[in-house]
Order: C-alpha cells, then structure tokens, then sequence
C-alpha cells in the first residue's frame, strides 16, 4: 500500500471507513514525520499523547461503523486557534504559557466531525507577516528548495507553518487564517491549497484576534477536494461570534466535477505590477487559457481601486490591532515582567519584552492612525475607501462570475531577504488583500513552477457566500494545470 501520508485527506477518510487503515496507524506515520522534519521548525507544540488517545477514540468509532465526516483524519492546528489545555502562542512570547480552558469554534467543529490533532503550529507573531520569520519561535523553513541551491526560503506568512506541515505531508491538513492573504499567499508558496472563506463563514470565537474586521479562517490543504472537505466541517453559523452569518454550509465536495461551461471568469487589467516577472503574467495568462478550454468565457475588466487596497488596509489592520492587542498587560494571563512594583512600569515592561518588533511596529501605526488628531485623515478615510473597493468589486461580479489573478507577486524567497524593508514585506499581499477589505471568498491554487523549480499559485475570488462556484473553478483549473510536482525531502 502506498504510504499512509502520501494519501490525501479524502483517501485517507475513505481508506479508514473502508477499515484498510487505522487512525492510530496514520497518527503514528504523521507523527514520526514530523519528529524527522525539526528542521523545518512548523510546530511550536506537538500533542503527541493526545493524538493516540483521539485516535484511539476514533477506531473504536470506525469499528462500530459509526464514522463522522472526518473520522479518524489527523490534523495540525495554526496556534492561533485557542485549544483547551493545549499551549496557544499566536507566535508570541507574551502569550508564554497560556493554555486557555475553553476550545476555538473551528477547531470544537474538527473535533465533533471526527478529527485528531496532531499538535499546534508555528506562525508569525499575532498572525503579523509575510514570511513567518516574526514568530517568538524562529522562522519556518519551506520544505521547497530552488534547483542547486541549499538556501533556506520562506513558506510564506503569517500561515507558514500550516503551509510547510501540508506541503511536507506531516499532516492530512491544516487549519489557517487569512487577515490579508495568509491563506492564500503561504499556499502559493509551497504548491499547497488556501481557502479564505467569504467574511462570516467560520466563526472567530476562540481564535486570537489581529484585525476583527478582516480575519477568517479557512483550510491549507493538499488539493482542491480536501480543502472543500475541511472548509464545510469549520464553517457554520456560531451564536458566541456576532460576525457569524446564519446561513446553511453547503456540501461544498458535491460541487467538484461539475462543469463550469458558460461561467465567466473576469481578468483585471490593473492586476499587472511594476516589476512582476514574466513567469507569473505568462502563467496567469495560461490559467486564463485552460479555463477557457473547460467552457469559460473570459472577460477582462477593470478595478482602478486596487492600487489602493494595500495602503486601505495598512491603516484598517494596524488600527484594530492595537484596539486588540490592549488587551496583553501581564495581568490575566501570559508573560508577566518581574521586578516592578508600580503597576503602569509593569504594563509598559511586559509589553516591551513580550512584544516582537512588526507587532510593536503595528501597534505603533494603529495608535497613531486613530489618534484625535489623524483619525479622520487616515482611518475614516480608509473606511470610506474600503467601501468603494468593495462597491467595485460588487460591479465586477455583474460582469464576472469569478476573478482569476496570480496568488503572490513573486515565488518563495529566502529568509532574511526582505525582513529589513517592511515595505517589499508588505507588497507579499498585494494581490491577496483585496478580497479580505471586501469580505470575499478567495483560493490559490498551484498551477505551475518556476525556472528554478519553486511553486506558482493562481488566485480565484468569488461573489460572497459563492464558495461552490469557487470550488468549481478552482477543481477545473486544477485539472487543467496537472500539477504534480513535491519537494524532494532534504530535511531529516
């Protein structure tokens, strides 16, 4: 049989069902997986203990016939999503310790639908990056590599763990988050699967906050098939998240296969950068070309608002980071600093040495952008711009069914190269952060390599709440570009 981990998430499900596999045997396999990938630095807590007992559960249930949607399917869970009695980090040092007594939606959902955890993942500081290098815990390492070269590269942020685990099969799949395209963007980097859900899909309660209005979860999958499998057990409607819409989740796996002949897949012209390569506009070009060859019409439009979205959201994310992150005061929970008796040098020393230097750099942004003195300069008028985009994104969906754009601006680069100018750093989302201001589904899906042999993702957006339409387009483009290609294991 082929190896337990080289299986997807949907052939492993049905393998386990079909009794050719136990869950303890594909734990196992997961597990001494990751113990030979520390090189790659993607967890920050493996629950090895706990894995083999939820497994154990999950046999006895597939024994007895009674096997849930997931049942028995391990998983890793980004350390975003707080999880009871487990170490949740979000990647900071002023969450030391924390293990919170109650359990994230999401991940209660991944439970109740058969799931095992296989421990929490590594990722950028308070979900704050490009490149996960700002985690307290080190960078994570892209399990790809260029042709000939040893140089360690990003799997992208603030998701680079979730990514790097899928990618190197030491789980089934992942759980993620995209505030501005960390979903998207880590997947494209490492030939996984990111689905952002549309704004309200999945329930935020339990996971640590970054910018309220703009965070979701969503999967990192191997495929399109599993990220569909994953997304309709962690979407659902949650009465503790007054930003959770009450709407049925549809069989979204049901909506792979079918054909997309008619639908009309718009591509924005303002969509070509200054300085893009020539692999990513030649390979968007082509995903353009296979869909029109399953039956699509392709449509150019235009979104002029773009170039404004990624200055819109270095105002909105920052400032409801700080408002979030007030919260972290040594007092309830986390680092404490020691060695001050006044309670105002106790906050400001917690503070200084609990946070790292792109949270501070934030945090210092948000404050100043809602200050009495800027806050109709910059953030008001942000809100304002925000609402155009998301009224012209609406207008080309009159036009289009779908969006097609590349996922990122570049392939994986190395660790270190851009950790210096916070500005390219921030430039990573400038195709994905569009639809997170304008609450829109969006997935990356890999559709090709470059000349040094490191992945290229190409993004679809869709209308709200159109998550079928967009598996559909994301299953018939994944056919199309037959990709195939894994990294070869240099870690271990």
């Amino acid at each position: 049989m082929t190896d337990i981990t080289d299986l997807t998430l949907a052939e492993l499900r049905d393998a386990l069902k079909r009794k050719k596999v136990s869950s303890l045997e594909a734990t196992g396999a997961y597990l001494a997986n990751i113990e030979k990938a520390k090189d790659l630095n993607a967890f920050v807590t493996v629950t090895a203990e706990k894995a083999r007992t939820m497994a154990a559960a999950c046999d006895a249930r597939l024994a007895k016939g009674e096997a849930r949607p997931l049942e028995g399917v391990p998983l890793a869970i980004k350390d975003l999503f707080c999880t009871e009695d487990t170490l949740t980090t979000a990647g900071s040092h002023i969450l030391d310790g924390f293990r919170p007594k109650y359990e994230s939606t999401v991940t209660s959902q991944l439970w109740r639908d058969g799931a095992v955890m296989l421990g929490k993942l590594n990722m950028d500081e308070f979900a704050m990056g490009s490149s996960n290098e700002t985690s307290y815990y080190g960078p994570v390492v892209n399990p790809w590599r260029s042709k000939g070269s040893n140089r360690q590269l990003t799997p992208g942020g603030s998701s680079g763990g979730s990514s790097a685990s899928v990618a190197a099969r030491l789980c089934a799949a992942a759980t993620a988050t995209d505030t501005g395209g960390s979903i998207r963007q880590p997947a494209s980097l490492t030939a996984t699967v990111g689905v952002k859900p549309t704004y309200g899909r999945c329930s935020r309660w339990g996971i640590v906050a970054f910018a309220s209005s703009l965070d979701q979860a969503g999967p990192i999958a191997r495929d399109v098939r599993d990220a569909a499998i994953m997304l309709r057990s962690m979407a659902g409607h949650d009465p503790k998240d007054s930003t959770s819409v009450d709407r049925p989740v549809p069989d979204y796996e049901a909506a792979l296969g079918q054909s997309v002949k008619g639908m009309r897949v718009g591509v924005p012209k303002e969509y070509r950068v200054d300085g893009m390569p020539q692999e990513i506009e030649a390979l968007w070009a082509k995903g353009a070309e296979w869909l029109k060859e399953a039956g699509c019409e392709i449509v150019e439009i235009s979104l002029p608002l773009t170039k404004y979205a990624l200055p819109v959201y270095y105002i909105v994310a920052p400032a409801e980071a700080s408002s979030n992150l007030a919260r972290y005061d040594g007092v309830r929970y986390g680092l404490r600093a020691r060695g001050e008796h006044d309670i105002t040098a106790m906050y400001e020393k917690t503070r200084a040495e609990g946070f790292g230097e792109e949270v501070k750099r934030r945090i210092m942004i948000g404050t100043y952008v809602l200050s009495a003195g800027y806050y109709d300069a910059y953030y008001l008028r942000a809100q304002k711009v925000r609402k155009r985009i998301f009224d012209e994104m609406m207008a080309a969906f009159g036009q289009c069914d779908l969006i097609l754009t590349p996922s990122t601006p570049s392939a994986a680069f190395a660790l270190g190269e851009k950790s210096d100018d916070p500005v390219q750093m921030y430039l990573n989302d400038v195709f994905t952060v569009t639809a997170n201001l304008a609450g829109l589904p969006g997935v990356s899906v890999p559709a090709g390599l470059t000349g040094d042999g490191l992945p290229l993702g190409l993004q679809l957006l869709a209308r709200p709440f159109d998550e079928e339409t967009m598996f559909r387009g994301a299953y018939a483009l994944e056919k199309a570009a037959g990709f195939a290609a894994r990294p070869e294991v240099w870690w271990g």
